[in-house]
């Protein structure tokens, strides 16, 4: 999650999230969460609405997009995200593989939501409107990261502690907290990243800033590197 680990175990429990319906409108939904499909701690279960009817609809109808976007699609969002934002996508990748496993529904016993595990302040920080849609979610992730490490001055042990145990935790420690969940997370990411086959750059920030396409608020295509 965006200042918490991965998913963990959890008991079925409450929680008032935000998502947004098929006309734009923001609903705000006390969710019962459900049972993690998965003892990982990286695999979560898909979100579940409370007993209204209407919740419940918005709700699967919000997963159902979620579900819409293959391995593909996200990959191809990642690097998006890591262009836009100076992140190596191979630590964006990293952070997916150990925060959600992939899962686009994924919700922590925490709260936390989506591939990169965003909790809700967090998400209003950085403008999301809906935690589960993939392509703001990865934004606001790859966002954090780049924040992070910036910080930190390119520490990438900090900077992953940070996303995981939230910045003052790391502070106070002066380094990776003496935490177990947080010090096993920063562990397992940074294994994967620097796993032969990870396509990683030389640095956790990106050294080229690609060119992608995108349509402004007018419908216009346009191609930029910014």
């Amino acid at each position: 999650m965006m200042f918490l680990g991965g998913i963990q175990p959890a008991q079925a429990q409450n929680q008032i999230i935000s998502v947004v319906d098929e006309s734009g409108k923001r609903i705000y939904i006390d969710w019962a969460q459900p049972q993690p499909a998965t003892k990982s701690a990286g695999k979560g279960g898909a979100a579940a609405a409370n007993s209204s009817p209407t919740l419940r609809n918005v709700a699967a109808a919000d997963a159902a997009r979620a579900q819409r976007y293959t391995k593909v699609d996200i990959e191809r969002i990642v690097q998006v995200a890591a262009d836009r934002h100076n992140v190596d996508p191979a630590l964006i990748r990293a952070v997916i593989q150990h925060e959600s496993d992939w899962n686009p529904n994924a919700v922590s016993r925490k709260g936390a939501q989506g591939l990169m595990q965003i909790m809700p302040a967090t998400a209003a920080d950085h403008g999301v409107g809906n935690a589960f849609d993939p392509e703001q979610n990865v934004n606001a992730g790859a966002k954090q990261l780049r924040k992070l490490l910036e910080r930190y001055n390119g520490d990438l042990d900090k900077a992953l502690a940070a996303y995981n145990a939230g910045p003052g935790a790391v502070d106070r420690a002066r380094g990776v907290p003496n935490y177990r969940e947080t010090r096993d997370y920063v562990q397992k990411v940074t294994d994967t990243y620097f796993h032969p086959g990870s396509a990683r750059s030389s640095s956790p920030f990106s050294t080229t800033r690609g060119i992608r396409r995108e349509v402004d608020a007018r419908g216009k295509v346009v191609y930029t590197n910014e």
